[in-house]
């Protein structure tokens, strides 16, 4: 008979292996902790899911240039990037003497490191509101951490979009509430900048000519899965021909999978369907979409920042509390129609309704330190007050 190893064994050995594999960053890190001093006016910027500087990171970038700060950054398209012993060191020593270590996503290499005295290491977290479960939220299910774990425990501070999910990101974390400031999320500054807006349209427009004069669908789902590694879509959900057939010339259908999602080169790319996965930014897409379409995306908070329609199309949501779960009730979220099918997708896409109490109640709750001043308020708080 076939032996199983316990998922507890092999979470511990996988754990391990981790630690295996980070020892040359922890002692290098312990080099440069003796060698070098903290620099006040040294700023690192880390990213493990972003090639270019972008969200974020980009908007606090860009504040942090009105100061006399020393910006470092080294960003990575995703977790298997590989390097040489010589930008090992690099990193080290940029980690063991920036004053400010900023991340917006997970970053596995800073957990098993030392935080100096003084240090800060702050959390920008890429994804706001507080929808699917995260780090030790998900404590107990698959993929989830262990209670051993070093993973986020060792953050200064982290932000969130408004003072009720502070307590969610705590959890989350694995970190004290009073870490968690609700400055508001950098990256939606832009939408209380009209002008910004308007130059994205006609970029856009001018990129993609044949959106204009159409009404833009957004399908945008998250990814299945645990993380980067084992990210996938169910495609055989959704009928593209079927949705392209009932709803003809008056739409054009933008489809933007999540980054971590590969498999994408045989989706539909017509005069009916256009597949922009490639642009990083969703944020500039919903400037020009009457119609977005997700499922458990925290797109739906910048979304409902423009009070564009949304419908949720959710086939597998009880699958889904059932190994990932929400922070609250999944109807807590719903300011748009919940549909589990293609036909029932095509009849909301023809008939969109907005529940504008929800909507209203759902930004208040979620949104409420988001106000077109969260970058502002970000480096005026956690960078020049410390």
């Amino acid at each position: 008979m076939k032996k199983f190893i316990p998922k507890s064994i092999k979470r511990f050995i996988k754990e391990q292996i981790q630690r295996l594999l980070r020892l040359p960053y922890i002692i290098l890190h312990k080099h440069y902790l003796r060698k070098t001093k903290l620099d006040d006016k040294k700023i690192l910027l880390l990213s493990s899911s972003r090639k270019e500087l972008s969200g974020n990171l980009l908007y606090i970038y860009n504040e942090l240039q009105k100061y006399d700060y020393e910006i470092n950054m080294v960003l990575d398209k995703n977790l298997k990037v590989k390097r040489s012993f010589k930008e090992k060191k690099k990193l080290c020593k940029l980690i063991a003497e920036s004053k400010y270590i900023l991340v917006d996503d997970f970053y596995p290499i800073m957990y098993s490191l030392k935080i100096r005295k003084n240090q800060e290491f702050i959390q920008v977290w890429h994804a706001m509101g507080a929808f699917k479960t995260v780090g030790y939220s998900r404590m107990g299910k698959n993929g989830g951490p262990s209670v051993k774990s070093l993973t986020h425990k060792n953050y200064t501070a982290a932000i969130v979009s408004s003072e009720n999910v502070r307590k969610n990101f705590a959890e989350a974390f694995g970190i004290d509430i009073s870490k968690v400031y609700s400055t508001g999320i950098p990256r939606t500054d832009v939408f209380f900048d009209k002008k910004y807006q308007k130059e994205i349209k006609e970029e856009l427009y001018n990129k993609y000519p044949t959106l204009k004069n159409k009404k833009v669908i957004l399908f945008a789902p998250t990814f299945r899965g645990n993380g980067q590694k084992t990210a996938y879509y169910n495609y055989d959900w959704i009928d593209f021909n079927k949705i392209k057939n009932e709803l003809g010339n008056d739409y054009i259908f933008i489809i933007k999978m999540h980054p971590f999602i590969h498999n994408i080169n045989n989706l539909p790319n017509d005069e009916f369907f256009l597949n922009l996965s490639h642009e990083r930014e969703i944020n500039d897409l919903l400037f020009i979409t009457d119609i977005l379409i997700t499922d458990y995306s925290s797109v739906i908070y910048e979304n409902s920042l423009l009070d564009n329609k949304v419908i949720f199309f959710t086939p597998d949501l009880e699958e889904y509390i059932s190994s990932r779960d929400f922070f609250y009730s999944f109807d807590k979220y719903t300011y748009g129609d919940v549909t589990t099918n293609t036909e029932e997708l095509i009849k909301s896409i023809k008939n969109p309704k907005m529940n504008t109490k929800k909507l209203k109640e759902f930004k208040d709750y979620f949104c409420s330190s988001c106000d077109g001043n969260s970058t502002k308020k970000f480096v005026e708080e956690l960078i020049l007050k410390r």
